[in-house]
């Protein structure tokens, strides 16, 4: 029995297919009934020798081969979202990249997005599945307006720290508000806080919107109560 003859190309050859003068690599050899035919980019036809050229001989035109790569991309420059660990933020998106996965037996794509956040416009990066859409492109600015996210809401022509005790409270309140006038304007600035926490309550359901809120709520009844009140002491005092 005569010995079998080595195969003219080995695994991680370049080679033209001559017939389409595409340019690949040798993948896989086999032997069937006495012929080597070789895969040629992990493909599932298999090529004999005569159809197969090494690329430094061939010398017709070569046309190699492209994949062309589909991004469904699920969001998009101006895109408002939140990010998964970010409860409190929201984020605008400015920029995305895809990163290309390729191995012998395994392929993806990963999405990277690049975040501003709209509070301070610190910048972050996340990917596609952190991210969560809460508007458009289109609707993006106008949502952000009416939640007051892009100038912070505490921002009033009346400042009210919520964070402070009950004791603290009634005592900076006693100490500033000695007329009716600015009484009723601290009103005005906790109607207005409480109005901005209603937009974001109803737009996400967070709890701790509706907290605020009642306690907003909380302080107008009171200070409604002391106008009430001085306006009562004001008429006596002038009878």
């Amino acid at each position: 029995m005569g010995k079998r003859k080595q195969p003219k190309f080995k695994k991680g050859d370049t080679v033209v297919i001559i017939m389409y003068g595409t340019v690949g690599n040798i993948t896989d050899i086999k032997y069937l009934d006495g012929n080597y035919v070789y895969e040629v980019n992990y493909s599932e036809g298999l090529y004999i020798e005569s159809t197969l050229q090494h690329i430094f001989e061939y010398k017709g035109e070569v046309h190699y081969e492209k994949e062309q790569v589909d991004i469904d991309y699920k969001f998009i420059f101006g895109d408002l979202v939140q990010v998964d660990g970010y409860d409190r933020d929201y984020f605008k998106v400015i920029g995305f990249r895809t990163e290309i996965w390729r191995y012998k037996e395994n392929a993806w794509e990963d999405v990277i997005y690049e975040l501003s956040r709209v509070s301070d416009g610190e910048w972050l990066e996340a990917h596609e599945e952190e991210l969560t859409l809460i508007a458009d492109a289109k609707e993006a600015d106008g949502i952000i307006e009416k939640l007051g996210l892009l100038h912070s809401i505490a921002k009033k022509p009346v400042k009210v720290d919520l964070n402070k005790t009950k004791k603290d409270s009634r005592a900076s309140e006693q100490e500033t508000l000695n007329t009716k006038s600015e009484k009723l304007a601290f009103i005005d600035g906790l109607l207005d806080l409480y109005n901005d926490y209603q937009l974001l309550y109803d737009m996400f359901g967070d709890e701790d919107f509706k907290q605020i809120m009642n306690i907003a709520m909380i302080k107008v009844q009171k200070a409604a109560h002391e106008v009430y009140n001085y306006g009562n002491k004001y008429r006596e005092s002038s009878s």
